[in-house]
């Protein structure tokens, strides 16, 4: 593509090369950035594909990469080119070079050399003031300020609004408040506080503004295969690896800074099967906001780690995006970042295969990302059609937040630690399919009995079944509250309902206590269904007693087992 590009531009330069002489000439502007350094990797990167690349200071702080000079004909017949080549971004415009000032590319154009990169700013240090940009006596400043684009006194206003003088409104309007900040921003610097910046105090303010990404490595970055053009921190970021609907690029240092490119087909309902999709994943904690429209959504997450940003867009039929992942508490570049890049990103042709699987495949990866893992799961049963839930004080000591089913926010309503038992009720409304119906008599030792739960945690879908039997309806040392069953069970079925043959509940399987006394693996015990009701009638939650009769046999027991567990995760 860029072949046929540059041949056939080899007419035009020629062209153009007459036309330096000729009054109205113009230029095709496809670049302006706020720093020397990042402008003149932008002009040498399209100096590899283009004839007639230039850059020019454009005042404020801001530098351009232009093409040409042409005629006004030429310019657009070449912009049209190369735009439907797709070489140049869609924002690109045909300046006629009023702004242009210093030229900084190429390096020995007119025998003008380009300034050295500027310093990294810091805190002790601030960013250097571009030497080529003239002093100005008060009524010149006001002059060259009067001559500012709209866009120019908007970025004036963010610059002093970040460097913590103006609170006002970015309107681009220099009244009183504005005017004020602009005193105060001289002062700190140890100018005199007129409160009208000249060319160099803007540069100075705007330099220093953009100088907290210099040490970044910002570049525009111009993936073809998942159809995206984004400016990114290129300096801390390793190759591309791509796991559909992403594009993962981590971090150099195995840091916790990572950026992702998102890349798929689909329509509302897959943006929206995203945007859930987004929030388990473990580099989107889960404090945070987050809005979602009908094309769109914005996820923000935060800990103490890491702070990381989510932005997605559905364009006809396609929806991309991008994730900014980075470390907690550098919120001046994280914040400053996060906008550069929602800034430039633009949309090009094509999108990532959801065909492709990847490299990376597991049960707990999303497209080769970590899905959030609980601090702990186990088992519980619903006890009404509210969706009430019953599991064991262990299972919800400590949390920060209880979900059933991995879903569902639940709140602690009872607890009794005395007897291992809780009480939880759902945040958002619950159909349960089934609810355990308690046992009315005292079951018989000897007989059939099943615990539903989930074993293994979260990693099966569904809940299992475990038999065993009744070996007493006390403990080994004569407690009357529990059962103790001849039943090998796993640590995640704790808070499980024990089912008799009739599929009754006849208590809550309990966890194997620690200490010195290790006894075998098949003796498990249950607190009884007296106990349970009891605690439940405080909370004030209706139960249901059972009146069913005969067996059920597996296959129905572990129907009716499986429609009344819950699995409950502690996060």
């Amino acid at each position: 593509m860029l072949r046929r590009t540059v041949a056939g531009l080899a007419l035009w330069a020629a062209m153009a090369t007459a036309a330096l002489a000729q009054d109205g000439q113009v230029w095709i502007q496809v670049e302006m950035l706020p720093t020397l350094p990042r402008a003149q990797l932008s002009a040498e990167g399209y100096s590899q594909q283009l004839p007639d690349v230039a850059g020019y200071y454009l005042g404020s702080g801001w530098y351009g990469v232009a093409l040409g000079p042409y005629s006004p004909e030429e310019a657009q017949a070449v912009m049209s080119n190369l735009l439907a080549e797709g070489v140049i971004p869609d924002d690109a415009v045909i300046a006629d070079g009023e702004q242009f000032q210093q030229q900084f590319w190429p390096a020995t154009s007119a025998g003008v050399q380009p300034e050295a990169p500027a310093e990294v700013a810091t805190a002790e240090q601030p960013a250097p003031i571009d030497p080529s940009i003239p002093d100005e006596t008060y009524a010149e400043a006001q002059a060259s300020e009067a001559a500012l684009s709209q866009p120019e006194k908007e970025l004036l206003q963010v610059a002093l609004q970040w460097s913590g003088v103006y609170e006002g409104g970015i309107d681009g309007a220099f009244g009183p408040g504005t005017r004020a900040s602009m005193s105060a921003w001289q002062s700190q610097q140890g100018y005199e506080p007129t409160g009208v910046l000249t060319a160099r105090q803007r540069a100075e303010l705007v330099g220093a503004y953009n100088a907290i990404l210099d040490d970044l490595g910002m570049e525009t970055v111009r993936d073809e295969t998942a159809g995206i053009e984004i400016s990114l921190p290129t300096a801390l970021l390793a190759p591309p690896v791509y796991e559909p609907p992403f594009v993962r690029l981590d971090s150099l240092d195995g840091g916790p800074a990572q950026v992702l490119l998102i890349s798929q087909p689909g329509d509302q309902s897959r943006l929206y099967g995203l945007y859930e999709i987004m929030q388990t994943l473990e580099i989107v904690p889960p404090e945070g906001p987050r809005e979602r429209t009908e094309d769109a959504f914005v996820i923000e997450g935060q800990d103490g780690s890491i702070h990381s940003t989510t932005y997605a867009w559905l364009v006809e039929g396609q929806i991309k995006g991008f994730t900014l992942v980075w470390p907690a508490g550098d919120e001046d570049r994280r914040s400053r970042l996060a906008e550069t890049m929602r800034a430039s990103f633009r949309r090009l042709p094509g999108v990532l295969d959801p065909a492709d699987p990847g490299e990376d495949q597991a049960v707990d990866l999303v497209s080769g990302l970590q899905v959030r893992q609980p601090r702990g799961t186990a088992s519980g049963f619903f006890v009404d059609a509210q969706g009430t839930v019953v599991t064991t004080a262990d299972a919800v000591a400590e949390c920060s937040e209880v979900t059933l089913d991995e879903t569902t926010a639940a709140r602690v309503v009872s607890t009794d630690e005395g007897m291992n038992l809780a009480v939880l009720q759902p945040q958002a409304a619950l159909a349960p399919r089934a609810v355990a119906g308690f046992r009315a008599t005292a079951p018989r030792i000897g007989s059939e009995v099943a615990v539903a739960g989930f074993p293994y945690g979260g990693a099966l879908a569904r809940p299992a079944l475990t038999f065993g039997t009744l070996a007493d309806v006390r403990g080994l040392n004569g407690e009357e509250q529990v059962r103790r069953l001849d039943l090998s069970a796993q640590a995640g079925d704790a808070g499980g309902a024990v089912l008799d043959e009739s599929g009754a509940v006849i208590g809550m399987l309990l966890p194997r206590e620690g200490g010195a006394q290790v006894l075998p693996a098949e003796v498990s015990y249950a607190l009884d269904v007296e106990t349970i009701q009891g605690v439940l009638a405080q909370a004030g939650v209706q139960h249901t007693t059972s009146t069913a009769t005969g067996v059920l046999g597996a296959e129905k027991l572990t129907r009716s087992g499986a429609a009344m567990a819950v699995l409950v995760s502690c996060w």
